[in-house]
């Protein structure tokens, strides 16, 4: 049965298209069968590290030719790609984990391919941000990614500033030797805001520290370990914050019929009785549960 489906994903790839493929970001298993298809069948592997990359090929058998595309050749490297293209090549683009050109270097090649009217496609797979998300208990349904915090401390406290009061989810990327910091920075604005602290996720060290920012930033001074690895940083929103502009009496009334009738029919309804928002109702409720 893996089999039939491999062979559907191999013979479906078309020649003269950019495949953007998404690869492992730890575990080497976390890989698709149509990934390891278009890496198969490719002419052309576009890596930002070939050593990296060559490990991965390596592990599955796969022997392509790779060429080294990074963000400081990236411009330079395209007019390669395209000529490939033209030839009719099939080329593939890889970063050293998780998908290329978010976070990482591809959106530059992404969008010279696309402007020589050639078809670029993802091939989806690993993801550190929804990873996080999917363990983080976060019931939102919106949520704002921000990638790598900046490395100058007061443009990371003036950005961390501005989520005081969002009533969305924030997912951020952080390097080890910073954690200490931004966690200090956090504890100075919302020492009180629920935060998770997912580290090397899909590794050998694999572990997700969910609590407060105080109670986080006592785990890692306890605990030099969770400090070091990949680091995914998901901030809750606040919740009395969320609700604090409902009234007292449009709570009462969600909270009496949220005990009767599923929450988004009785967000409906409270919305219709109160006046007040239907989504600040509904994610009100939720906070309840």
């Amino acid at each position: 049965m893996m089999q039939k489906h491999y062979q559907k994903a191999f013979d479906s790839i078309s020649a003269g298209t950019l495949y953007v493929v998404a690869t492992p970001i730890g575990n080497l298993a976390d890989i698709t069968l149509r990934a390891l298809a278009v890496l198969q069948r490719a002419d052309l592997i576009c890596a930002e590290d070939t050593r990296v990359t060559a490990q991965l090929l390596s592990a599955y058998g796969i022997q392509s030719k790779l060429l080294s595309v990074r963000e400081h050749n990236e411009q330079h490297m395209a007019g390669k790609v395209i000529d490939a293209l033209s030839d009719g090549l099939i080329v593939a683009q890889v970063s050293d984990a998780g998908t290329p050109a978010v976070c990482d270097p591809g959106a530059k090649l992404v969008e010279r391919v696309r402007d020589a009217d050639f078809k670029v496609v993802p091939v989806l797979g690993a993801s550190a941000v929804m990873g996080a998300l999917s363990v983080a208990g976060v019931v939102e349904a919106d949520f704002y990614f921000n990638g790598f915090l900046p490395s100058k401390a007061g443009e990371r406290r003036k950005l961390l500033a501005s989520w005081s009061d969002v009533d969305f989810p924030v997912v951020m990327f952080e390097t080890p030797h910073r954690i200490a910091a931004t966690l200090d920075d956090m504890a100075a604005l919302f020492p009180n805001r629920k935060i998770m602290l997912a580290r090397e996720i899909s590794k050998t060290f694999e572990t997700f520290l969910s609590g407060t920012v105080l109670e986080i930033q006592t785990a890692l001074n306890n605990d030099a370990n969770q400090s070091r690895g990949e680091m995914v940083i998901v901030l809750h929103p606040d919740a009395q914050e969320k609700s604090s502009d409902l009234s007292e009496n449009a709570q009462n009334i969600m909270k009496i019929l949220a005990a009767e009738l599923p929450t988004k029919q009785a967000s409906d309804l409270a919305a219709k009785i109160t006046g007040e928002s239907k989504k600040a109702l509904y994610d009100l409720a939720l906070t309840w549960k």
